[in-house]
């Protein structure tokens, strides 16, 4: 879904943004998207596509910013920095592992959410055994219905929402993290590109800073607009993972956050995963 909302005019330089169609994205993005927040003599460009999407346009550097999952960043960390703010980071919680109810599977297939995705590095750290297949995120649940899977690692609303489709959790990545490390787990971040001069870079992380904030200051017109991009999702449920992964977290990237990227990444390094060790480029605002 490769949609675009603009605020021009005409003559002023684009920069381009992409994020998801997930309601906690669409949140963070309201006060662009209203014209309420701006940034003198550009335009902003949003390009809304799913997150493994946005994974493999930072990696052929075609963003100016976008959302990623955290476990991409050590791909294009020469090309990218990390803004501290847009985090979106589970403390005691995450994508989580299920079955169907009241069964027992007889195989260890389970389906992964793309093989870039935060979920699928914790799932790689954190367990043995499993046999990923991939599968766009919310083709997860049917593919687990059908049998073709025997356990599901699940993201975004479903994570919440798994038990009304009648599964049971197997376990939660998020929490079996912060019990090994006392740490959150950061799984997804904003970057900007570094080819952008810094003091443009700094100007479009304070107004994205902005942006969060005017959702937070009108909560009922921006979880409106964010349930447009919410696959069906009631108010309730809406708030409810909104609030999940919009928070202070997203405002600021707290001391932690940052030494939990650093031990996800080390982590990843020492078990092959990454082919260097990560440096974390952050740009203060």
């Amino acid at each position: 879904m490769d949609t675009v909302e603009e605020q021009t005019p005409v003559s002023s330089k684009v920069i381009t943004v992409g994020h998801t169609p997930d309601a906690d994205d669409a949140f963070m993005f309201y006060g662009f998207a209203k014209g309420e927040v701006s940034i003198p003599d550009h335009s902003i460009k949003h390009v809304v596509e799913e997150i493994e999407k946005l994974n493999q346009m930072s990696m052929r550097q075609e963003l100016d910013m976008t959302a990623i999952s955290a476990a991409i960043y050590p791909l294009v960390q020469s090309h990218y920095w990390i803004l501290p703010v847009g985090a979106s980071v589970g403390r005691n919680y995450g994508p989580v592992i299920v079955k169907r109810a009241g069964e027992k599977p007889s195989g260890k297939l389970i389906g992964i959410p793309g093989q870039n995705t935060t979920a699928a590095l914790l799932l790689r750290l954190l367990t043995k055994g499993y046999q990923p297949l991939e599968y766009k995120f919310d083709k997860i649940p049917d593919a687990l219905k059908s049998g073709d899977i025997d356990y599901g690692l699940l993201i975004h609303e479903a994570q919440i929402s798994f038990g009304e489709m009648g599964f049971e959790k197997v376990a939660d990545l998020g929490e079996m993290w912060m019990n090994e490390t006392n740490l959150p787990i950061p799984l997804g971040l904003d970057i900007i590109k570094k080819s952008l001069n810094q003091d443009l870079a700094r100007e479009v992380g304070r107004a994205f800073q902005k942006s969060i904030m005017a959702g937070q200051k009108n909560p009922e017109a921006a979880v409106e607009y964010a349930l447009q991009y919410g696959r069906g999702m009631g108010n309730v449920m809406g708030r409810n993972f909104i609030e999940m992964y919009v928070n202070e977290d997203t405002l600021s990237m707290s001391e932690d956050t940052t030494r939990a990227l650093s031990l996800l990444f080390d982590k990843g390094y020492r078990e092959g995963i990454f082919p260097k060790p990560t440096r974390l480029d952050i740009l203060a605002l």
